[in-house]
């Protein structure tokens, strides 16, 4: 297993794993996806990472670093969209990912790096065997705008 960079020619794997992502609506093939993921990976400061497992990209995660103007000018991140193909978890995919991710938000000075997950997809205790803790803040979000 290795862990790179995705590229836009990943799009068909991370299609794949966008569709496994979503738990609440159906994730539609839209004809647009493609350059939607394409102006991801171009965002200045964003990064997604692959992990890549029998040749093919098997989980997946998108690092935001952010700029900031408290804590001196640190940035800060955001790790968002973290995934496993559902035939291939328990291997540490998703931990190698976030590995990763976190990993490069060092790399960048990131004074912290915040996350949120579904409530419904137990995913809370891997994260904390990471090191991220839901006690300092609460995560909140404001959609359909």
């Amino acid at each position: 297993m290795t862990v790179r960079l995705l590229t836009h020619e990943d799009w068909p794997a991370a299609a794949t794993l966008y569709a496994q992502l979503s738990t609440k609506e159906p994730f539609l093939m839209d004809p647009d996806g493609a350059a939607w993921f394409a102006g991801v990976l171009a965002h200045s400061g964003t990064s997604v990472f692959g992990a890549v497992h029998g040749g093919n990209v098997r989980a997946m995660a998108t690092l935001h670093v952010l700029p900031n103007v408290t804590y001196g000018g640190r940035p800060y991140a955001l790790i968002e969209n973290v995934v496993t193909d559902k035939n291939h978890r328990g291997q540490g995919l998703a931990r190698a990912v976030m590995q990763a991710a976190i990993d490069a938000a060092k790399a960048a000075n990131a004074y912290k790096i915040m996350l949120q997950t579904g409530k419904a997809n137990d995913a809370v205790g891997f994260y904390e065997k990471l090191g991220f803790s839901g006690d300092e803040k609460a995560g909140m979000i404001l959609r359909d705008l």
